[in-house]
């Protein structure tokens, strides 16, 4: 049974917790989000320490909790607001590598008392130099946390190799947007139109313009759609350090493919189209399959990371980094219509075994309780 509320350690007034978010990632602000307002519903408080912008993006006061402006950054004053935020909590719960880092830094380092749960969304991503930096902040960050929880059972093994005491696997859901419109108030045809993809099939992908996406593998695979009639259109929704490089050689190559920047209709974007694209190296929980999945749209993914284990027979599954794998699924789906209606099935049964944002928010409470209250004298 769901517990309706959580005691103090010592049963005396409501659990004292505070959410430390980095504000740089949306599936992790939309969890903390998602599970503030479960925390505040069973009787918690609930402080969340992120920038402002993200407070204004994710409504975290809306959901009954408290929120202090702490800039995504490790200098001394965003440590000493940190600290000051956690000074009276019974627990402190970080998201992600660097806001976890921040963290431990303001608990003091190594002799972190205050319980602190770690929970990795993904894989921080870097090359060069900067790649030896976050495998030396996620081991300071393992072994100070009490307990880390792993979206996918990868990060829990990461987790365990890097020094984690206590590593587990964490029941995370993708919160439903505030506001989605239900399907059948979806004005379909104007997405489509908005977006350049009028009698033309669509093909979407969503995430940070960054190396690791696989969006080079992604337009080397349009070449072969340019030779389909019509021609396909491919859209990339989202901001990063490539966006130069690859808008020169969408134009260098007139591939057909747009780039539109970051957007917050990513649900009605994927609802509108033909085919879900996920090319990643490497992914996590990842948002856009759960997304599509939940919209009906057939997926064709990289078989990388944690994708496999996320949609198991409801997508596609390619070679991570092979191009002619990619548009040889496409191609397939495209004159496959029967195929495709077995993968939204599919996808719909998945989806259901996904946990619920109540589970989730049981989980994470159990943990909490687990840490805070007293131990039986033996």
């Amino acid at each position: 049974m769901t517990p309706l509320s959580s005691p103090s350690p010592h049963g005396q007034s409501p659990l004292r917790t505070v959410q430390v978010l980095g504000g740089g990632n949306a599936a992790s602000s939309a969890h903390v989000r998602s599970l503030a307002a479960g925390l505040v519903a069973r009787g918690v408080r609930v402080t969340v320490c992120a920038p402002a912008e993200a407070d204004h993006a994710y409504d975290f006061t809306g959901a009954g909790a408290d929120h202090v402006h702490v800039p995504r950054s490790s200098d001394p004053v965003s440590v000493a607001a940190l600290r000051a935020a956690c000074a009276e909590a019974d627990l402190v719960h970080a998201h992600g590598l660097h806001a976890s880092f921040r963290t431990v830094l303001a608990l003091g380092g190594r002799r972190v008392r205050t319980p602190l749960v770690v929970t990795w969304h993904d894989r921080a991503h870097a090359e060069g130099p900067r790649a030896h930096l976050l495998r030396v902040l996620e081991r300071r960050v393992a072994k100070a946390a009490t307990v880390v929880l792993g979206t996918t059972s990868p990060l829990v093994d990461r987790a365990r190799r890097t020094g984690a005491r206590d590593a587990r696997l964490a029941a995370v859901t993708l919160p439903g947007p505030r506001g989605r419109r239900a399907p059948q108030d979806l004005d379909r045809p104007k997405v489509r139109a908005e977006l350049g993809a009028i009698g033309r099939p669509l093909l979407m992908t969503v995430g940070s313009l960054e190396r690791h996406r696989g969006y080079d593998v992604l337009l080397d695979a349009t070449r072969a759609w340019c030779r389909l009639d019509p021609v396909p259109l491919v859209v990339i929704a989202g901001e990063g350090p490539l966006r130069g490089e690859l808008q020169r050689r969408i134009e260098d190559e007139g591939l057909p493919v747009r780039l539109i920047g970051r957007r917050d209709d990513i649900a009605d974007l994927l609802a509108a189209a033909d085919l879900a694209l996920l090319p990643s190296r490497w992914e996590a929980r990842s948002v856009l399959a759960q997304e599509a999945l939940h919209a009906r749209v057939p997926l064709v993914a990289a078989r990388a990371g944690a994708v496999p284990e996320l949609v198991g027979d409801a997508a596609e599954l390619v070679p991570h980094g092979d191009a002619t794998a990619l548009a040889d699924a496409v191609v397939r789906l495209l004159g496959d219509p029967e195929r495709c209606a077995r993968l939204t099935e599919r996808g719909v049964r998945q989806a259901a075994t996904w946990p619920t944002e109540d589970e989730t928010v049981a989980q994470v409470l159990s943990v909490y309780d687990e840490l805070t209250q007293p131990q039986p004298l033996l």
